[in-house]
C-alpha cells in the first residue's frame, strides 16, 4: 500500500475511536492538531490587536475551530462566519449550541459564491485561516470582491498560504490545495485597493506542528491604501 494511502486509513481508524469535538473538526482541519490551531487562532489575533468591540469576519469558518473562543471573546453580533459547505455549518451550529454560546448571536452563513455575498454591513478584521490555499484563482477573486466591499477603511485582513512545495493536483477533502508565489496575492489585493504585508511563517507566529507544509506556510496581511 502506498505511504499516503496507508497514512489516510490510519487517520480513518483513528476517527472511529475519537472523541466527538475531535471527528467534528476533521471536517474542517487536522482531527489531531485542532485543539492547537484553536488556541493559535485567538492568541494571533489578540497579539495582534483584536478588541471585544470590532467586528470579525471569519471566511471560511468550518465547525468554528477557530471561531468559538472568538464569539465567546466578541460582543454580541459581532462575529460573522461563512462557509461554501452546509453541512459543515451544521456542525459548527452544534458546536456553538453545545458550548452554550448562542446568546452570542453569530452570524453564520452558507455562500457559494462569496463575491456576490453581503453582510449589511462593514467589518474591522476578516481572518481566513488555511482557506486561501484552496481556492483555485477563480474563487480567490471573488473571496477578494467580498473582502473589498465590507472591509473597513482602518481593517485587516489576515489569511495564511503556501508559497512553496506541493504537488500539482494535490486535494484536501473535496478542495484544491494551491501553492503561489506572493506576487500574486500582492497583485489580487491591490486590485481591490489593498496593500500586502508578509508577517513571516507560521512556526515564526508560534504555529509549530513539527509539520514542514504547515509551518512554512506564510501569514499575510492586507490593509487599504499604502502603509
Amino acid at each position: 500500500m502506498p505511504k499516503d494511502s496507508l497514512s489516510r486509513l490510519k487517520s480513518q481508524l483513528a476517527l472511529l475511536f475519537a472523541s466527538r469535538e475531535t471527528r467534528r473538526h476533521a471536517r474542517a482541519g487536522s482531527p489531531q492538531l485542532w485543539r492547537m490551531q484553536r488556541e493559535f487562532q485567538f492568541d494571533f489575533l489578540k497579539r495582534m490587536g483584536l478588541e471585544r468591540t470590532q467586528v470579525l469576519l471569519d471566511l471560511g469558518c468550518g465547525t468554528l475551530c477557530g471561531g468559538l473562543p472568538l464569539i465567546e471573546f466578541l460582543e454580541r453580533g459581532h462575529y460573522f462566519g461563512v462557509d461554501v459547505r452546509a453541512d459543515v455549518l451544521d456542525e459548527a451550529r452544534a458546536e456553538l449550541r453545545e458550548a452554550g454560546l448562542e446568546h452570542k448571536a453569530p452570524v453564520l452563513l452558507h455562500a457559494t459564491d462569496l463575491g456576490s455575498l453581503e453582510l449589511g454591513r462593514s467589518v474591522d478584521w476578516i481572518w481566513a485561516f488555511s482557506v486561501l490555499l484552496h481556492m483555485e484563482d477563480s474563487v480567490l477573486e471573488r473571496a477578494f470582491e467580498l473582502v473589498g466591499r465590507h472591509l473597513a477603511q482602518d481593517g485587516c485582513f489576515y489569511a495564511n498560504v503556501r508559497t512553496e512545495g506541493g504537488a500539482a493536483g494535490e486535494r484536501w477533502q473535496e478542495f484544491p490545495v494551491v501553492t503561489r508565489a506572493l506576487e500574486p496575492y500582492r497583485e489580487i489585493g491591490a486590485r481591490h485597493g489593498l496593500v500586502l504585508r508578509d508577517l513571516g511563517s507560521l512556526s515564526g507566529l508560534g504555529h509549530a506542528t513539527g509539520d514542514p507544509a504547515q509551518d512554512g506556510q506564510r501569514m499575510l496581511l492586507w490593509r487599504r491604501g499604502a502603509r
